[in-house]
C-alpha cells in the first residue's frame, strides 16, 4: 500500500517574540504557507491568549495545518498533516522565514503506510542549527 498521508512536525526556537504574539500576522503566515504548499484552504481559526500566546489551525480538504506559540520562549510548534499531493515542506520555509526562527527540528512522518503492518514511519528527522 502506498502512504496514504504525510505529517510534518516542526519545532522552531529564538523566534521573532513580536511575531509569536501577533494573531493577525500568524493567520496569514499560516495560510500564506498552506498555499506555498499547494493545498486548499478551507477555513481559518485562530486564538489568542492571555497574558501570551496564540494558537491556530488552518483546515485544509487535505486535513489541517496548525500551529502553537510560546512567546516567553521564543518557541512555536506547528503541526501539518495532509493527505494527497500537497508539498508541506515548502510550508517549512515561509513559516521558519515569517516567525525569524533561529533554529528548528523538523520530522517528516509517513502515514497509513500499512493496513496490517506498521502504519506510520518517520522519513526523516532533522535539526538546523
Amino acid at each position: 500500500m502506498e502512504t496514504k498521508s504525510q505529517h510534518l512536525l516542526i519545532e522552531l526556537f529564538g523566534c521573532n517574540i513580536d511575531a509569536l504574539e501577533d494573531r493577525a500576522l500568524l493567520t496569514n503566515l499560516l495560510e500564506e504557507a498552506a498555499v506555498a504548499a499547494d493545498v486548499t484552504i478551507v477555513q481559518s481559526v485562530f486564538h489568542q491568549y492571555s497574558p501570551q500566546g496564540v494558537t491556530g489551525v488552518v483546515i485544509i480538504e487535505e486535513s489541517h495545518l496548525s500551529i502553537h506559540t510560546w512567546p516567553e520562549y521564543g518557541y512555536a510548534s506547528v503541526d501539518f498533516y495532509t493527505c494527497g499531493n500537497g508539498e508541506p515542506e515548502k510550508a517549512l520555509h515561509v513559516i521558519q522565514n515569517g516567525l525569524d526562527a533561529k533554529r528548528s527540528e523538523v520530522m517528516m512522518v509517513d502515514r497509513g503506510k500499512s493496513l496490517t503492518d506498521a502504519a506510520m514511519g518517520i522519513k526523516y528527522h532533522k535539526t538546523d542549527e
